[in-house]
C-alpha cells in the first residue's frame, strides 16, 4: 500500500507569525494603553498652546507700534529690577511688535513687560495650565528621571504596536468585501462592529502620522535614536571640523554696565543684521558670568529657532552658533526640525488641525483597542 505523505502546509509560518504579531499587538496594547492615552490627549491640548493663550492670556497682546519705539533689553531689565530688586534677572525674550516681553527671573512667576513703556502687564505662575499638561506629556506627573523613562519606552511600545497593527490591518486578500472592511466605517453596525471599525480603520489613516509623531517623539527620549537617525539622514559624513578663534579676554571692570551695554548691541545687531525672519522676536539671555558667551535666540517660526552665541568681550559672533535653518543640510535640518514635526507647527496652523486630529484619533486606539479585548474575553463568558 503506498501512503501518501501530506506535504507541509507553506501558510503554517505565515499563520505563526501572525498569531505571535496578534498576541504582542494585544499585550503590548494592554501594557501602554493608559500611558499612551495620557500623552496622545495631552499632546492635543498642547498643539494650539500658543493660540490659546493668545485669546485667554490678555497681557500677552499689545498694540504694536514702529520697530524703533521698542525699549532695549537694559530699559527692560532696568524697570523690573527697579520693581524687583532681590530677584535676579536671567533673560528678556521679545515676542514680536504685538506682544509683551517675558522676563525670565529667579522666581516661580513669569514677569511681562509691554516692550515700548517697560510697564508690567502681568506677572503669572509659572506652573500655569499648559506647563501641568505638559509635565504629564512628559512625564507623567511623576518624578521628571522616572517619568521621561516611562514615557520613552512608552513611546517606543506605541511605535512598534503601530508597525504589528499595520501587519494585521493588511488584507489576505483584496476584493470589495475586504477592501470595504479596510477602509470604511459602518456607523449603521452595532456597537461591536463600530467600535472594531473605529480602532482599524482610522488606525490605518493616521499611520504615518501617527509613526512620525512617536517617532519625532523616540528622538527626543533617546540618544541613540537621535545619533543613528542623524548618521543615516548624512551626519558627520564629510562634516569640515569646526575650531573656535583664539580671542583674548579682556578684564571686566563693570559686570551690570558692560552686560547691559553688550545685551542692548547684540540685540540691536541680531534684529539689522542677523535675523531672517520674524526678527523682532529675540531672545537676550544675560550670562551669569562676565566671561561667559552671551547668548541669543532668532529666526523663531514654527516650532523652528536659531541658537547664536557672541564673545562676551569682542561681541563678535562665535562659529558654534548655528546657521539659517534653510542653509543646512538635510542631516541637520531634520535634528532641527525635530521639535516642529513633532508637535505640527511645522507647516502652520493646517498642520497643527491635521496633529490635532491625528493625536485624537491615537488617544482613542488605546480605548477601542480594551472594547475589542473586552468583548473577546468577556462577553463569550456573559453570552454562555
Amino acid at each position: 500500500m503506498n501512503v501518501i505523505k501530506k506535504q507541509p502546509s507553506k501558510s503554517k509560518p505565515k499563520y505563526r507569525f501572525s498569531k505571535i504579531n496578534a498576541w504582542f499587538h494585544l499585550w503590548l496594547g494592554l501594557a501602554s494603553g493608559i500611558i499612551v492615552f495620557i500623552m496622545a490627549i495631552t499632546g492635543c491640548i498642547l498643539v494650539f498652546e500658543q493660540e490659546i493663550k493668545a485669546l485667554t492670556s490678555p497681557w500677552l497682546n499689545i498694540e504694536a507700534q514702529h520697530p524703533e519705539k521698542l525699549l532695549p533689553p537694559s530699559k527692560i531689565y532696568n524697570a523690573v529690577q527697579q520693581q524687583f530688586p532681590n530677584k535676579e534677572i536671567h533673560g528678556v525674550w521679545y515676542n514680536g511688535l504685538d506682544k509683551s516681553v517675558k522676563v525670565d527671573i529667579d522666581s516661580d512667576s513669569l514677569i511681562y513687560v509691554n516692550p515700548y513703556n517697560a510697564k508690567i502687564t502681568g506677572i503669572v505662575d509659572h506652573e500655569d495650565f499648559f506647563h501641568i499638561i505638559d509635565e504629564g506629556h512628559r512625564h507623567l506627573w511623576l518624578d521628571e528621571e522616572i517619568g521621561t523613562q516611562i514615557t520613552a519606552w512608552a513611546t517606543l511600545i506605541f511605535f512598534v504596536l503601530l508597525i504589528s497593527g499595520f501587519i494585521l490591518w493588511y488584507p489576505k486578500k483584496w476584493n470589495k468585501t475586504t477592501k470595504d472592511a479596510s477602509f470604511k466605517i459602518k456607523w449603521k453596525a452595532k456597537f461591536k462592529r463600530l467600535n472594531y471599525d473605529l480602532h482599524n480603520v482610522t488606525g490605518f489613516y493616521v499611520l504615518i502620522l501617527a509613526l512620525l509623531i512617536s517617532f519625532t517623539g523616540l528622538i527626543m527620549s533617546f540618544h541613540w535614536v537621535r545619533e543613528s537617525t542623524y548618521w543615516l539622514s548624512g551626519g558627520w559624513a564629510d562634516e569640515p571640523v569646526q575650531k573656535e578663534k583664539t580671542i583674548k579676554k579682556a578684564t571686566v571692570t563693570s559686570k551690570e554696565f558692560d552686560m547691559l551695554e553688550s545685551a542692548d548691541f547684540i540685540w540691536g545687531k541680531v534684529r539689522t543684521e542677523i535675523a531672517k525672519e520674524n526678527n523682532e522676536a529675540v531672545i537676550i539671555h544675560f550670562p551669569d558670568d562676565p566671561k561667559e558667551d552671551f547668548y541669543a535666540c532668532t529666526d523663531m517660526n514654527k516650532g523652528v529657532w536659531r541658537d547664536l552665541y557672541f564673545d562676551a568681550n569682542t561681541l563678535e559672533l562665535l562659529h558654534k552658533s548655528q546657521k539659517y535653518v534653510s542653509d543646512e543640510r538635510f542631516s541637520k535640518w531634520l535634528m532641527r526640525s525635530n521639535y516642529s514635526l513633532h508637535v505640527g507647527a511645522i507647516g502652520g496652523l493646517s498642520t497643527k488641525i491635521i496633529y490635532f486630529v491625528a493625536s485624537l484619533i491615537c488617544a482613542s486606539l488605546p480605548i477601542t483597542g480594551f472594547i475589542i479585548w473586552y468583548n473577546k474575553m468577556w462577553g463569550k463568558r456573559k453570552r454562555s
